[in-house]
C-alpha cells in the first residue's frame, strides 16, 4: 500500500489512463510496453486475475473438470486485500519491484509531473533502493489477516517447550544437548533448576516479537481473579503496538514451568 501511494504520487492523467479506474493497472500496463521485466509481471497478474475469475464462476466445492486427479497446481486463493494491491505484490514476489521503479525513475519523465516524489533525484532513487531488500527475501509463507489471532496460549507453549526441553526422551540418537552452564548442587537438582530456567526465559521471550514493542516489565504483580481466591504473584508487562498498547500478566507459575495441575 506504501508503495502503490509513491507510485500514484502526481502521476500524469495520460499515464494512469483516461477511462481507467484502477491507475496503478494503468502504470504497469504501460510501462510494461517498453520495459520487458514490467510486461512479464503485467501477463502474471493477468494469470492470476484470470484464474481468480475461473474460481469465482464454479460453484461452491467444485474444481474445473480439466484440474480434477491431475498434478498441477491448485488455483491461488487471494485475499481481498491481496488482490487490491495485485500489481505491486506480484512484482514483490517476483523479486523484480525495485528493478521496475528504477525503471520508472529513470524515465520518470514520461509519467510523472515535476514536482512528484519518483521524479526528485533524491526520493526516487532512495525508494528504488529500500525496495531491494524486501524484493531479496522468498515469500515462502505471508501472514494472514488472522494471522495475531491465531498464536497458542502461553501454556501451550510451555508445554510443547517441556516435550522438546530436559525432560524430553534421553534415549533419543537425534537429541541435541541443551545449551547453557551446567552447575553442580549438592542436592543432585541440577536438572530441574535448569529446566525452570530455561521454561522461564521461553515464557518470558514470549511477552516481545516482531509485532510489539516492550515498553515496561515488572515481576511479582499480584492479581486476584475473584474475591473468595488469594491474590496471585506474576509478571506484569506493557507492550505498544502499531494502535494500541497493551497489558499483560502471566503467573509466576507458568512462567517458572511448575504450573502442574493448577486452576
Amino acid at each position: 500500500g506504501v508503495v502503490e501511494a509513491c507510485l500514484l504520487h502526481m502521476l500524469k492523467r495520460r499515464a494512469a489512463g483516461f477511462l481507467r479506474t484502477d491507475k496503478v493497472a494503468a502504470l504497469f500496463t504501460k510501462v510494461g510496453k517498453t520495459c520487458a521485466i514490467a510486461g512479464d509481471v503485467c501477463k502474471k497478474v493477468q494469470e492470476l486475475q484470470g484464474q481468480v475469475e475461473s474460481r469465482k464462476n464454479q460453484p461452491n466445492g467444485q474444481e474445473p473438470l480439466k484440474r480434477q486427479g491431475s498434478t498441477t497446481s491448485k488455483t491461488p486463493v487471494l485475499t481481498p486485500q491481496a488482490i487490491k494491491h495485485i500489481w505491486v505484490r506480484t512484482a514483490l514476489i517476483e523479486k523484480v519491484l525495485d528493478k521496475i521503479v528504477q525503471y520508472i525513475v529513470d524515465n520518470c519523465s514520461k509519467y510523472y509531473e515535476k514536482e512528484a516524489l519518483l521524479a526528485d533525484p533524491v526520493c526516487g532513487p532512495i525508494l528504488a533502493s529500500l525496495l531491494v531488500g524486501p524484493c531479496a527475501l522468498e515469500y515462502t509463507k505471508l501472514k494472514t489477516a488472522d494471522h495475531y489471532w491465531t498464536d497458542p496460549s502461553a501454556d501451550e507453549l510451555v508445554q510443547r517447550h517441556r516435550i522438546h526441553g530436559a525432560h524430553g526422551r534421553q534415549d533419543s540418537p537425534s537429541k541435541r544437548p541443551a545449551l547453557g552452564i551446567r552447575k553442580r548442587h549438592s542436592s543432585g537438582s541440577t536438572s530441574e533448576d535448569r529446566f525452570a530456567a530455561s521454561a522461564r526465559e521461553y515464557v518470558e521471550s514470549l511477552h516481545q516479537n516482531s509485532r510489539t514493542h516492550l515498553l515496561y516489565g515488572k515481576n511479582n504483580v499480584l492479581v486476584q481473579p475473584k474475591d473468595d481466591l488469594e491474590a496471585i504473584p506474576g509478571y506484569l508487562s506493557l507492550h505498544q503496538s502499531a494502535d494500541s498498547l497493551t497489558l499483560k500478566w502471566t503467573p509466576n507459575q507458568l512462567m517458572n514451568g511448575t504450573l502442574g495441575d493448577s486452576e
